[in-house]
């Protein structure tokens, strides 16, 4: 006695250069996330810049000397 299976496999599917109108857009967000970082990067680098001056330094001293001392 010989027992015969047969499986059906479906044949492969040509892969489509567009799924949804988004395989275009494949790494996009780690590139908006990469770009944010590095501005936000650029902008703490300029504000320690700034808040490294003298004339912000003693600015923002007095102000705060000014807010504590009130009560």
């Amino acid at each position: 006695m010989t027992i015969t299976t047969t499986v059906a496999c479906p044949e492969p599917e040509e892969p489509r250069a567009e799924v949804d109108g988004r395989e275009s857009e494949r790494g996009l967000a780690t590139a908006e996330y990469a770009i944010a970082t590095l501005g936000a990067a650029a902008f703490a680098g300029a504000l320690m810049a700034i808040l490294k001056g003298g004339d912000v330094k003693a600015m923002l001293t007095s102000l705060i000397q000014s807010a504590l001392s009130i009560g």
